[in-house]
């Protein structure tokens, strides 16, 4: 289960993410990175957030914990910058946020510590079947924090929901923004990871994750309604990993074309 907090405070917007993340304080005294329902992207990003995030959770990559955070506008009341004000007022009700990480330092492939082999092939094997773009040498999304490596911001990932549905035809589709990934030359244990990450994300763990998804994100779409909608995103992640032959051999062709 995922918490419910009340944010209290807005603390500093992060203006290297392109949409307007920010700092909060929760009423749970914690302290979070919230993402916007009313940002670009809408609430489709932060479905994309949610649920790969929690399935890289589930395949036992490091990714901080997820709240669901209460927003109410007045809490912008006071922020003199409009932009902020506006983002505000269009994200009242529920929205996501991310642990906060105090000190931590954006991943920097020329010098940081390269992950070992067999964690680079899991997040290389997880970033291909959840479609996401945002793990490039310009743009990392990984931060060093305690010693260990934390991936961070999935919005970007499941870009076939923008399309309207159905979704399940589309998930054999390749992914060639795979050869831009930045752990890629490290990922020599591909075959092991889809093995490994084939067993561990059964179908219930997916209904599971795609259970998590609130109503009030899930636009129709097309679908009657927002159960039917989660079936979708279901289907769609069940055919995806009985599929990945699709990527797992996009990756390893890759991988031998560098050698």
């Amino acid at each position: 289960m995922i918490r419910t907090v009340n944010a209290t405070r807005y603390v500093t917007p992060l203006r290297e993410g392109g949409s307007l993340p920010a700092i909060i304080e929760a009423d749970d005294d914690g302290t979070y990175v919230l993402k916007f329902r009313g940002a670009g992207q809408g609430p489709k990003a932060l479905i994309a957030e949610l649920v790969a995030g929690e399935l890289a959770r589930a395949l036992g990559l490091p990714v901080p914990e997820f709240v669901f955070v209460n927003l109410d506008p007045a809490l912008g009341r006071s922020e003199p910058d409009f932009e902020i004000q506006a983002l505000l007022k269009a994200s009242a009700g529920l929205n996501l946020a991310l642990d906060y990480l105090p000190g931590s330092l954006a991943f920097d492939p020329l010098l940081s510590p390269p992950p070992e082999p067999e964690l680079a092939s899991r997040i290389v094997w997880f970033d291909a079947y959840v479609t996401n773009v945002d793990r490039t040498p310009r743009n990392t999304n990984m931060l060093l924090w305690h010693r260990q490596l934390w991936l961070i911001d999935h919005g970007a990932a499941l870009f076939f929901h923008h399309r309207g549905g159905p979704y399940a035809p589309r998930a054999r589709n390749p992914f060639p923004q795979i050869t831009e990934h930045v752990l890629l030359p490290l990922a020599t244990t591909i075959a092991q990871a889809d093995a490994t990450a084939r067993q561990r994300l059964t179908p219930a763990v997916i209904r599971d994750v795609v259970g998590l998804i609130p109503d009030a994100w899930l636009e129709d779409g097309g679908f009657t309604g927002p159960q039917e909608h989660r079936e979708a995103y279901a289907v769609y992640l069940l055919a995806r990993l009985e599929a990945s032959g699709v990527f797992v051999e996009e990756i390893q062709s890759v991988s031998a074309q560098s050698v």
